[in-house]
């Protein structure tokens, strides 16, 4: 199973998020969703402002992160992913989120946030 994972870095401008092993990591960058297993060729993207990311872990875990602006590095075996603003989506209160998107400006850093954290909440219940 070690040729089938890579080391996954989430860091924020507040916290590291996560240092681990994955099989796959989707991204929502400014190309659209991104989708990186072993051995993936090098690349950096950037990601966007109200989006996510997620991991599948080694033992078949799923987790979502709601991810605010930053970039993605993909190097040899290590996926880096260094946002702006990062979260858990199991610590999201979904109702809250969807009143803070309707009550935000779009376009807003409250409004990204808020709907990074939704769209994160989707993922993790796929």
């Amino acid at each position: 199973m070690a040729d089938k994972s890579f080391q996954v870095e989430i860091v924020s401008a507040d916290d590291r998020l996560y240092s681990g092993s994955a099989t796959f990591v989707i991204a929502h960058t400014t190309s659209g969703e991104l989708g990186i297993l072993a051995n993936h060729e090098p690349l950096l993207g950037e990601l966007i402002s109200g989006g996510f990311v997620v991991i599948v872990e080694e033992g078949g875990s799923r987790r979502a992160a709601a991810v605010t602006g930053g970039f993605l590095s993909v190097t040899g075996e290590v996926v880096t992913i260094l946002a702006e603003f990062a979260e858990w989506a199991d610590d999201v209160d979904v109702a809250a989120e969807r009143e803070a998107v309707e009550a935000a400006e779009p376009g807003s850093e409250d409004y990204a946030r808020a709907r990074s954290r939704l769209v994160a909440a989707e993922q993790l219940a796929k």
